[in-house]
């Protein structure tokens, strides 16, 4: 049974656009840089540059920081290029993704595939010669696993697609230690977790915010097919291992006082925004009601403030 919902929301909102119109200069170069999803990239520098700091135990060194934000840069944006040329059928009709390049035919597919190889080639060289070996390796997995795992494997076969198909966005917590230790350990590992079980509630909330737009092309997202009850008790059973995870890591690394209290007071404040969602599904549909998006945007502030703790700690408990 697939339930949409009554309030389509996301339904009632204006075309933004016929496809296909005649593009500027300016929009081919912006069509280029949306294909790589700048605020996916953001989101996972974000849990890279603050393990750095954790590695080094105070602030890392600046030469390394930079080549592996630029060979990171380049290894999210090409995944997410692969990812929008795989799916460019159902962005072409879903009204969150139709704006996409590929959709408005600004960018051709072939063009685009050349682009992501090439960016893909060049994080792979400049993490290996800028970095090292590993932390490269490690980038070409991920990339390989959110297309070919996630991508083109999971996400239009099975509602677990986000579950394991976020393993990729897990990787830059394991680049960025590896990016001033050489090697791995126990604490990128747990942080690898965090992200991991965040990915789910953060994830599921969007979705059934645009629940429809899967609907609409067969994309078995777990709002798509259960009802939004269903949806917030397991946002909120990840959400409650998430927390753990997170605190596991204060015996884990040794942290200081700073980590653990952030995350005990992120994790309390996300719980509770969780389980209001949740209370809010019961006997409803209505998104107006469930407010999803609350909890997506709470997600994001989440991650945001837990891996600034992450870097703050060895800076102030030196």
């Amino acid at each position: 049974m697939t339930y949409v919902g009554q309030s389509a929301s996301a339904a009632q909102q204006s075309d933004p656009g016929e496809p296909g119109a005649r593009a500027s200069l300016r929009d081919v170069v912006m069509a280029y840089v949306g294909l790589t999803k700048p605020r996916v990239i953001e989101l996972l520098l974000l849990t890279t540059v603050p393990v750095m700091f954790y590695a080094a135990r105070g602030v890392p060194d600046l030469d390394a920081v930079v080549w592996t934000v630029l060979g990171g840069t380049f290894s999210a944006g090409s995944a997410s290029v692969f990812n929008c040329v795989y799916d460019r059928d159902i962005d072409e009709q879903m009204r969150r993704t139709r704006r996409r390049a590929l959709p408005r035919h600004i960018v051709s597919p072939r063009a685009a595939l050349v682009f992501g190889f090439v960016l893909g080639i060049l994080s792979t060289v400049v993490l290996y010669f800028g970095v090292n070996a590993l932390s490269a390796v490690l980038s070409v997995t991920a990339i390989a696993f959110y297309v070919f795992g996630y991508t083109m494997l999971l996400k239009r076969r099975t509602t677990q697609n986000i579950v394991w198909g976020g393993i990729a966005g897990c990787f830059p917590t394991l680049i960025g230690w590896t990016a001033v230790t050489g090697s791995l350990s126990w604490t990128p590992v747990v942080l690898f977790m965090v992200v991991f079980f965040w990915t789910p509630p953060h994830t599921w909330a969007l979705a059934l915010r645009y629940r429809e737009d899967y609907a609409n092309v067969d994309v078995p997202m777990l709002p798509v097919v259960k009802p939004a009850r269903e949806v917030g008790r397991q946002i909120v059973l990840y959400s409650w291992v998430m927390v753990a995870t997170s605190l596991l890591l204060w015996p884990v690394a040794s942290t200081g006082p700073v980590y653990p209290v952030a995350a005990a007071v992120l994790g309390a404040v996300f719980l509770v925004e969780a389980h209001r969602m949740w209370q809010r599904t019961k006997g409803t549909e209505d998104l107006s009601v469930i407010q999803p998006m609350r909890l997506f945007h709470h997600s994001n502030l989440y991650l945001t403030l837990l891996f600034v703790a992450v870097a703050l700690d060895p800076l102030l408990t030196r």
